[in-house]
């Protein structure tokens, strides 16, 4: 299936008017519209800062420097001089939902209620389960005056900006005026973004227009009109950019690279904070608890011939974290491709080619970030086999997999495996280390979900959240990446350039070192 039949019809007609982009998205189904969204980092890029504001926002104006946080629609945030667990944000003045509802301190509240309190009307599980354990630092919250926010932490937590930065906003009066009901909020949506949902067809598309009173002027769309397409298969996505029914696609396909770019299409990317990993369980019983196997695996990719297979479009992993990395420090674990090296630490532990242990890892087939997961699979797979360990898939579809990953490796949705193919974000402290590995964010209060723990790992934890200046809080994330890197902790295989391919028609788009994207400066050539 390339496109949903009616979607088909409308660009066949030509009834789309020019300026018009229209994207093809490796998810299979629209990303959850109602503020909180769905299908991990994707969903986040199309429906959530392109409808909906955070308080904290990423700055995706660069392509030559990594993205770090600027206000949303807090101006500014502060800690108390006396009370590190106490912040206080102040909020943009004369902000609007897309309903024309103003945004306020006690709209703050009321999102965050929707997240993390049961008892309020607007709780929602479904956004609840998406942005919960994303914030799990607030202990409490309250509204001080209309444009002021008091949120306390558990604990002091310099990471808190990186956490709310997950957080979007949607309008409290449209979900009165829906009927309080979030199926009807669904399909007309409100936030405080730069575009505004219009049209919501589940599996088969999402149309957004530009917000022309959005309060930050040069982020008002340039286009007409922005379509998304759930497109998870990627050759699908390929036909569907060369016979013209989309403008650019997530993630090309790798052996349709060199024909796209001999056709006309540009093919864009760049680096950013993200890896290609197997999560491992280290619940009682799991092979993966053995420092020996989790070495060997390491050392059985072959990440130069993965790369081919991606016609370059990767970068080899060396740690968590990329190569040259602030963050990287100076692990003694080298990720070689050594397959003796693996033999022989897999023969210390009792497994062999003859003898190979056996195990089942959690995959998708498609998803945000996942690159190619299952050719990349497939790949590892082998590799494995040749040292000793035979690896046999589980294959669901991506948010399955997220659902899974939510709910850890103990629970029964886990179906016995003892890892799962998961690409992580790694933009900032919280995500990029903390929520994977602290011993209290393990299911449900968080996404440890292999049940990871190691109170030397909670020390340097917690010595990142007392840190609040920037050099000295740099040099204990060092020390974080060096054991995470030296304990072998993930099956560390590569980092995404996250390859798109246009239309030469696309003008003005600027790939931002990051997960998201700004989509308001581009353009569309007659």
């Amino acid at each position: 299936m390339l496109l949903a039949s009616s979607f088909l019809a409308t660009a066949s007609t030509g009834a789309l008017a020019q300026g018009t982009l229209r994207i093809g998205m490796t998810a299979s189904d629209i990303p959850l519209t109602t503020g909180q969204t769905d299908n991990g980092g994707e969903g986040q890029r199309f429906l959530g800062f392109t409808a909906y504001d955070a308080l904290v926002n990423w700055d995706l104006s660069s392509a030559t420097k990594p993205s770090d946080l600027v206000p949303g629609l807090a101006t500014s945030w502060t800690t108390d001089a006396t009370d590190k667990t106490k912040w206080t944000f102040k909020l943009r003045d004369g902000v609007k939902f897309h309903d024309g509802s103003a945004f306020t301190a006690d709209a703050v509240v009321w999102n965050l209620d929707k997240l993390l309190t049961k008892e309020s009307p607007q709780f929602d599980p479904r956004q609840s389960a998406q942005g919960r354990s994303r914030i799990p630092a607030i202990a409490s919250y309250k509204a001080v005056d209309p444009l002021t926010v008091e949120i306390v932490t558990k604990t002091p937590d310099a990471t808190l900006p990186y956490q709310l930065a997950w957080i979007m906003m949607s309008s409290p009066a449209n979900w009165e005026k829906q009927g309080k009901n979030w199926d009807n909020v669904a399909k007309s949506p409100s936030g405080t973004g730069p575009w505004k949902i219009v049209n919501f067809v589940p599996r088969e598309r999402v149309e957004l227009v530009p917000n022309p009173d959005y309060w930050d002027k040069p982020r008002i769309p340039k286009l007409d009109k922005m379509v998304l397409v759930p497109l998870p298969e990627a050759n699908a996505r390929v036909a569907a950019l060369r016979s013209g029914q989309v403008d650019w696609i997530e993630a090309p396909a790798p052996d349709a690279v060199e024909s796209l770019k001999k056709a006309g299409f540009d093919i864009v990317t760049n680096s950013y904070p993200h890896n290609w990993t197997w999560h491992l369980s280290r619940v009682e019983g799991s092979p993966w608890n053995d420092i020996r196997v989790r070495k060997a695996a390491n050392l059985a990719i072959d990440r130069q011939g993965l790369k081919e297979l991606l016609a370059g479009m990767m970068i080899p992993a060396e740690g968590f974290f990329p190569p040259g990395h602030q963050w990287f420090g100076k692990p003694s674990f080298k990720l070689t491709y050594d397959p003796a090296a693996a033999k022989k630490l897999l023969a210390e532990a009792g497994y062999s080619p003859e003898k190979p242990l056996k195990t089942k890892i959690l995959i998708s087939a498609s998803g945000s970030g996942q690159m190619q997961p299952l050719p990349m699979n497939e790949f590892v797979q082998q590799n494995l086999a040749e040292v000793g360990i035979k690896v046999d898939f589980e294959v669901v579809e991506w948010n399955t997999l997220i659902n899974i990953w939510r709910a850890g490796a103990k629970h029964e949705s886990s179906r016995g495996g003892t890892g799962m193919n998961y690409t992580y974000f790694i933009q900032d402290p919280f995500t990029g280390f903390i929520r994977h590995l602290q011993c209290d964010l393990q299911p449900p209060a968080g996404t440890n979900w292999g049940h990871y723990c190691d109170p030397e790992m909670d020390k340097l934890f917690a010595e990142v959240r007392n840190t609040f200046d920037p050099k000295a809080q740099t040099a204990i994330l060092q020390k974080i990446h060096e054991k995470y890197v030296d304990d072998a902790l993930f099956l560390m295989v590569t980092h995404d350039v996250n390859p798109r391919a246009m239309s030469g028609k696309v003008k003005g788009f600027v790939q931002a070192q990051n997960w998201f994207q700004d989509f308001s400066p581009i353009t569309m050539a007659k």
